[in-house]
């Protein structure tokens, strides 16, 4: 079996308890105008072109058979014409062009999680399933969590909670110890709006993972992504704090919102306009703010 992954990152502190290899999934059923990942949306291998990185050499255009590259071009290249052939990958100088996703076996995946084991055995940390939304593969995902076991890691996994609840259950609950579970908007309509599908599953499977964690031992962290005017609103927040206390869940972690996005999506050729309080960093006294709307649940730091 192989799968699409975005990037495997190793030494990190933020994903998850001890030192951990973090494996960013590369597809998702959700579509989030804020997605702090929007290169891990498309379940598909994507030209990246970097404007930071680029010398102008033009060494792309020459070779480009569909003439998709011309400076004239807002962010390089007109993706209507490129057909993702990636020859202008193969002769770029400077590596601003770049391919985004490759297709990895599990053992391609654990050949770089297992020669960071003695990091984790002495921290308490392990490996940290992101993406992307890395249940759109459960199969896959299943085998390397089995991977993972038989090599004593703790397995953590993050996902938007858009799965099948049954595979689920028979797949991935016997062998993953945390689940880092994002619940983004209570309001259907608005999850519709700014997240591209309904929230009913994602409500749905929270209830039922919650259920079954008490029987399993999964630990469950859900989280709440801020983002200006759309999830850090009053109606928001103190209506996801309701819906974990009827759960009879007594802690949220509440994530600080990154406005870097934008920039990742011009470098796919993303051009969608961005509303201006979107490109900011969210001062500290509006996490205050956020942190006051969620009263009656812990805020995990």
């Amino acid at each position: 079996m192989k799968t699409l992954i975005l990037e495997i990152k190793g030494n990190s502190l933020d994903d998850g308890p001890g030192i951990r290899t973090v494996v960013f999934f590369k597809g998702c059923p959700l579509n989030c105008i804020w997605c702090h990942n929007p290169e891990s949306k498309k379940a598909v291998i994507e030209l990246s072109w970097d404007k930071k990185e680029c010398i102008a050499c033009l060494s792309c255009a020459k070779v480009c058979p569909e003439h998709a590259i011309d400076l004239k071009y807002q962010n390089f290249v007109d993706r209507k014409k490129c057909t993702l052939c990636f020859k202008c990958v193969d002769v770029c100088p400077s590596g601003a062009m770049s391919t985004v996703g490759k297709p990895m076996t599990i053992d391609d995946i654990m050949q770089h999680v297992l020669k960071d084991k003695p990091f984790y055995d002495t921290s308490g940390g392990g490996v940290t399933l992101s993406g992307g939304e890395p249940l759109l593969n459960i199969p896959f995902v299943s085998e390397l969590l089995k991977q993972c076991n038989n090599n004593a890691i703790h397995t953590l996994i993050e996902t938007s909670g858009y799965f099948n609840w049954n595979e689920f259950e028979s797949c991935i609950a016997p062998y993953c110890n945390t689940v880092y579970y994002d619940i983004k908007l209570i309001d259907e309509e608005k999850h519709k709006t700014y997240c591209g599908v309904s929230n009913t599953k994602i409500l749905s499977n929270f209830k039922k993972l919650i259920h079954l964690s008490q029987s399993m031992g999964i630990h469950v962290v859900p989280r709440i992504p801020l983002v200006p005017g759309i999830t850090a609103t009053e109606q928001n927040l103190t209506g996801i704090a309701k819906f974990l206390h009827d759960c009879g869940v007594d802690n949220v972690e509440l994530l600080w919102y990154n406005p870097l996005w934008p920039e990742k999506c011009m470098k796919i050729g993303n051009n969608a306009k961005v509303d201006e309080t979107l490109t900011r960093w969210m001062p500290h006294e509006e996490y205050e703010r956020c942190k006051k709307l969620v009263s009656g649940v812990t805020i995990t730091l």
